[in-house]
């Protein structure tokens, strides 16, 4: 069948749509379950944490276990613990219950995007992996918008308890369709032209060996882009669980009145996702190097992210949808690219391995970021010093890649 890895990956861009909503869920509640069950700042910081820990401790395990067992299975799995335990957040009934479910749902969700730059590895040719990256990323902006849509309105005529129930249910339906189409390339009625380019890579071929931990990090590559998302991912981090908060608290938006403002910015965002990775596909399309397109591409986002700094001046509801559209987009242009990158540099049998290595990295800085905000917003009040950490994580990342990433091209690892 001539098309069907783009059936692939719109079964990648459901899967990364319900990982956000489930995730999104107790953002958009927590003004409301703060009341509630009164937390504090530092006390949501903890619950976030403990999601952070448990997704770091997972991507330390799901890349080699994706590459061992490969995506068909591992994914499954990974539903099933996700939507199982975003369903049982419904039941929690103190800070420790919170902290216990949420920890739970991050080990299912670091299966995500490990899994989906497999696949993605798997099915689609180099010059079309940053596009098709770009095309299932945006199902977390997607996820983000339909979230501020279902959430409010399941909370406010069934209870809080029915949106973690209900958003939780949405996985076990995926997991139907991802059992029926999901097979190998090589196991598959696809046309041969297909087959040509999604089973044969030249430029990186793939082996059987499993590659270990030193392989990996004995290249610098890895270092650079496992920097890269310590101090970016915190950010997109800091986005989906306080994004809400701030605007209920700074601009007193209430449960209702955050859907338009949500929808917008991440409208806005899966565009940039898309857009970033056809910038980098176009400038391999115009004749640049690999190279030159992902880090130009990059370099744009980082640009792009830093006026966020300006909303410690402007203090209004249109001031914060566009700086924080602009940044959220510039965020999913970034991702596109960086994700793509571990494809350009690393064997498809170590990509899995890679790709949890690095988000690895990223939860990590999660786990010191989100206890450090909820201490900044209890001390301060104000989200200056967050958003001018925000504004040049993006460029840091940036130099990071430059100085440990001379060249991308592929590597060899033992």
């Amino acid at each position: 069948m001539k098309g069907y890895k783009w059936i692939i990956c719109a079964l990648l861009f459901f899967a990364t749509t319900i990982n956000y909503i489930d995730r999104q869920v107790l953002s958009i509640l927590a003004p409301e379950l703060q009341q509630i069950f009164g937390w504090t700042e530092k006390d949501y910081g903890y619950i976030v944490m403990a999601f952070q820990i448990a997704y770091a401790i997972g991507l330390l395990f799901t890349g080699r276990i994706l590459d061992r067992f490969g995506v068909r299975i591992g994914y499954a799995v990974a539903m099933v613990i996700w939507s199982l335990s975003a369903a049982s957040t419904a039941f929690a009934r103190s800070l420790f219950g919170f902290t216990a479910a949420r920890f739970s749902l991050a080990l299912g969700e670091s299966a995500n995007f490990p899994a989906a730059i497999k696949t993605v590895t798997e099915w689609f040719p180099k010059k079309e992996r940053a596009f098709a990256t770009g095309l299932f990323n945006s199902g977390s902006t997607i996820g983000a918008i339909v979230a501020p849509l279902l959430i409010p309105f399941l909370a406010l005529r069934f209870g809080w308890q029915m949106a973690f129930i209900a958003t939780g249910s949405i996985g076990l339906v995926w997991l139907i369709f991802w059992v029926i189409f999901y097979k190998m390339p090589s196991k598959n009625d696809i046309s041969p032209e297909e087959r040509v380019v999604t089973h044969v890579d030249v430029d990186n071929p793939q082996t059987e060996k499993s590659v270990s931990w030193i392989g990996l990090l004995a290249h610098k590559q890895t270092l650079g882009i496992c920097l890269g998302r310590f101090v970016t991912d915190p950010v997109w981090w800091f986005f989906m669980y306080w994004l809400p908060k701030y605007l209920s608290d700074n601009l007193g938006l209430n449960i209702q009145g955050l859907g338009i403002p949500l929808i917008i910015i991440y409208t806005v965002s899966s565009v940039g996702g898309i857009g970033g990775g056809w910038l980098s596909s176009y400038f391999i399309r115009k004749g640049k190097s690999v190279d030159f397109a992902r880090k130009t591409s990059i370099l744009i986002m980082a640009f792009m992210v830093m006026p966020i700094f300006l909303l410690t001046w402007f203090q209004s509801l249109p001031a914060a949808i566009i700086f924080i559209s602009l940044a959220t987009a510039a965020h999913q242009g970034w991702a596109s690219n960086i994700y793509t990158i571990v494809s350009d540099i690393y064997p498809k049998n170590a990509v899995g391995a890679m790709t949890g290595l690095t988000s690895f990295a990223g939860a990590i800085g999660g786990i010191v970021f989100a206890p450090s905000v909820g201490w900044i917003l209890q001390t301060t009040g104000n989200y200056h010093i967050v958003f001018g950490i925000a504004s040049v994580a993006y460029l840091l990342a940036w130099f990071s890649l430059k100085i440990f990433v001379k060249r991308i091209e592929p590597v060899i690892v033992i």
